[in-house]
């Protein structure tokens, strides 16, 4: 996997990498990381998709929004970024925060989403879990020394620590923009209520993905967001946990393939 990669950007400041041609497909990455998370669908997925990875606000190479943005300010700037790239029709796949601004897109967006993927998208936390998230980004807002070893230990099993993929994501997350990062984080952790009563008219095909060992984003969320879709599909990543987009590639791109002709 490539360590970075070249980028345009839109007339407002969204950093982007557009492989492929044909049918748009938008990848959004989750918090603290950047487009090249999605480099394993972009290398699959542009052999018949016009793929197009976005850097999330104040990531990467896209300009942050304001602090205090919540879910729906980053559906409006997705929106912004189809403005941009004049695309009127788009498949529209997330993983983690990115799954969460694909859901708030195809519960606002209408006929313009026209397929829906979900990788490891949390959906109705536990009191518990909430409470959790919650004084996390409260930390994070307040300036106070970021754990980026915690979230590693949830996100990849044990012993992965010498992977490619865990040495890539635990430099991404090194490496991001403070602010950027708060203001997503904070986003993240009241996002999971905010779209949640929507997949019932969410009347387009949809697609939720996890791994098993997933703490966060589990099974269970995604088969409940797959139940309450009118064309809902689940698929569970036996032996994986919260990066499959990067630890089960394989897995990941054929069933996006298998979404993609739905």
């Amino acid at each position: 996997m490539l360590a970075t990669l070249q980028r345009s950007k839109t007339r407002r400041g969204a950093s982007y990498r557009e492989v492929g041609q044909g049918e748009p497909l938008v990848l959004i990455h989750g918090v603290g990381m950047r487009l090249e998370a999605w480099e394993p669908q972009m290398a699959s997925l542009s052999e018949t998709h016009r793929v197009i990875a976005v850097d999330m606000p104040g990531h990467g190479g896209s300009v942050a929004l304001d602090r205090g943005s919540l879910l729906p300010e980053f559906v409006g700037w997705l929106g912004g970024v189809l403005d941009d790239l004049e695309l009127d029709a788009v498949n529209v796949a997330g993983h983690s925060m990115g799954a969460l601004i694909a859901g708030g897109a195809a519960a606002s967006f209408g006929s313009r989403v026209s397929r829906v993927a979900l990788l490891n998208g949390v959906y109705r936390r536990s009191p518990e879990a909430r409470a959790a998230v919650s004084a996390r980004a409260r930390e994070i807002a307040e300036g106070g020394q970021v754990d980026f070893d915690g979230p590693l230990r949830r996100w990849f099993s044990e012993g992965a620590e010498n992977e490619t993929a865990y040495r890539l994501t635990r430099s991404w997350l090194s490496n991001v923009d403070p602010f950027g990062y708060a203001t997503a984080y904070a986003a993240f952790a009241q996002g999971d209520e905010t779209y949640a009563d929507a997949w019932g008219r969410v009347d387009c095909p949809a697609l939720f993905v996890t791994g098993d060992g997933d703490p966060n984003s589990t099974p269970a969320m995604a088969a409940a967001m797959a139940k309450a879709a009118p064309k809902g599909e689940c698929a569970i990543i036996e032996g994986h946990r919260h990066m499959v987009n990067l630890t089960a590639p394989e897995q990941v791109n054929r069933l996006l393939a298998h979404w993609l002709r739905r």
